[in-house]
């Protein structure tokens, strides 16, 4: 079965019971996604389906036949950093790293559903233009946990990318 991982079309033919985390970590040697809780609580493993975050470690890789996954690796390198990945190291928007990778990616879809127009539970008016607010991001990014609780900087590298994109 193909799978197009960080634009790369890979075949998966292994045990149909084989999470998606599992088989980008074990398989692909993509080990920057992490697996944090591995009950799809924490966010560690948070990657992009078709642009849309999900918890990778909630779902088979064999859902995934002819969908575009895309890791942190997909997003940049260190030589060639996304805006988020640089964003993330000026504000200090990590400590042990762990659970980056989940929340650049998620951030990144976050962004993207802003854009899209795609009210939160915090939206003030659900029919109004989708403005967001440290509070906004904030509610939009708690399903991503932070052990060493880097959540402002997470917030100022966020906000740093919002505005750069206005």
């Amino acid at each position: 079965m193909p799978l197009t991982i960080n634009g790369t079309e890979r075949t998966f033919d292994g045990d149909p019971r084989t999470t998606l985390l599992d088989y980008l970590r074990r398989d692909c040697n993509l080990t920057g996604t992490k697996k944090g809780c591995d009950h799809g609580q924490c966010g560690a493993c948070t990657v992009l389906i078709n642009g849309q975050r999900i918890n990778s470690c909630l779902t088979l890789a064999v859902m995934h036949d002819g969908d575009a996954i895309t890791t942190i690796e997909g997003l940049g390198d260190p030589q060639n950093m996304h805006p988020l990945q640089a964003a993330f190291v000026r504000h200090d928007g990590y400590q042990c790293g762990y659970c980056t990778p989940g929340q650049i990616c998620s951030a990144k879809a976050m962004l993207d559903e802003a854009a899209l127009g795609w009210p939160s539970f915090v939206t003030p008016d659900i029919t109004g233009e989708v403005r967001l607010t440290r509070d906004e991001i904030a509610e939009r990014m708690s399903g991503n946990l932070c052990r060493c609780g880097a959540y402002s900087n997470i917030v100022d590298a966020i906000v740093e990318i919002m505005e750069a994109q206005r």
